[in-house]
């Protein structure tokens, strides 16, 4: 085989070329978000009505995302298929649901600083118990069935039932009506434009939840770990780190999210069953599989995707919203198969 002259740089431009449209391509799925709102304008031809379903669809898709963050990271550094990812919303929901009962002299009162200070403590011990159901499931449930996934599926989902059962048990089975801090509720008026207080609320909230996993991941070491773990675990195992330790602690942390999306959801929805975990199940793993298995932004992207299509599609054509969310995934991989920021794990 012939070498190139030493002095022979017509490789150069394809490698520039080359680095050129993998850069492109890494910033055109966040172009995404923002060619659909202006879609949505477009097709809406409203600005007021426009801008409530374009908050409306940012409450929603960060509130997707806080609960398919953590399962996103299970799916891609544990290669788990946790089909009981929607117990752990289920149970936030509740444990939400009973600390906000007892703060009720709180959560009435016409005092924004109250009726916060109830509900961060409600979403505090909704993580906190989520994350210590979500330890049990993992030790008892999930960690027998490592690297097989069929069984996976099967263990997962029979632990989801289970759960539900004893969500029955405690809490009854009626739906329950869970009532928002009195200063969350109604609405600020811009212009002609009407937005829930409450969504203002969750993007705030889902925000500072997104930012606090970039630089956890991006800026620490535990967060290092976990992304070599996602490319590579047994490189991670063979330097001397507890891989297994650090599979536990991505699925408490994903449990624990899960919990903090199932209050935020319950608010959002005013209404709480035992079965809402598996019924907002859909959406999560769409969102999932849009963003890329293991990738946090990928998710973001995804879950803001969802919300907004979600939202202008159900103004513009209500029969066709249920099946929009679908079409979107598939117009994804079709263009990503992977999705939008896959991990991919070395071989």
């Amino acid at each position: 085989m012939s070498t190139p002259p030493a002095g022979d740089t017509s490789i150069a431009p394809k490698i520039e070329q080359a680095s050129l449209a993998e850069r492109l391509g890494n910033w055109a799925p966040l172009l995404l978000v923002p060619a659909l709102a202006i879609v949505g304008l477009v097709a809406i031809a409203n600005p007021a009505t426009w801008i409530t379903l374009t908050a409306a669809g940012l409450a929603m898709g960060m509130m997707i995302f806080l609960m398919a963050s953590g399962l996103t990271l299970v799916f891609g550094l544990m290669d788990v298929i946790n089909f009981g990812h929607g117990a752990f919303i289920a149970i936030g929901a509740f444990v939400g649901f009973t600390v906000l009962g007892y703060l009720s002299g709180w959560t009435d009162a016409a005092s924004v600083w109250l009726n916060l200070a109830a509900l961060f403590p409600a979403i505090l011990v909704a993580m906190l118990v989520a994350g210590g159901a979500g330890y049990v499931f993992e030790r008892l449930v999930v960690k027998p069935v490592y690297g097989q996934h069929l069984k996976q599926i099967l263990v997962t989902m029979g632990g989801l039932i289970i759960v539900q059962q004893l969500i029955l048990v405690f809490w009854g089975p009626d739906a329950i009506h869970l009532s928002r801090p009195q200063t969350l509720r109604g609405s600020v008026v811009i212009g002609e434009a009407a937005i829930e207080k409450y969504r203002l609320v969750a993007v705030v909230i889902g925000l500072a939840v997104f930012v606090c996993m970039r630089l956890a991941l991006n800026r620490t070491k535990v967060g290092l770990l976990v992304r070599a773990g996602v490319e590579n675990g047994e490189m991670v195992e063979a330097l001397g780190y507890r891989i297994q330790r650090l599979f536990l602690a991505v699925f408490i942390v994903g449990s624990a999210l899960a919990g903090l999306g199932g209050v935020m959801w319950g608010l959002y929805q005013e209404t709480i069953t035992a079965h809402m975990g598996s019924e907002i199940m859909v959406l999560v793993f769409i969102v999932v599989i849009i963003g890329g298995l293991g990738s946090v932004e990928g998710c973001f992207i995804g879950a803001l995707l969802v919300g907004l299509l979600s939202n202008y599609v159900a103004f513009l054509s209500p029969k066709v919203a249920l099946v929009s969310t679908i079409a979107l995934m598939v117009v994804v991989l079709m263009w990503r198969p992977q999705g939008l920021y896959p991990v991919v794990k070395a071989k």
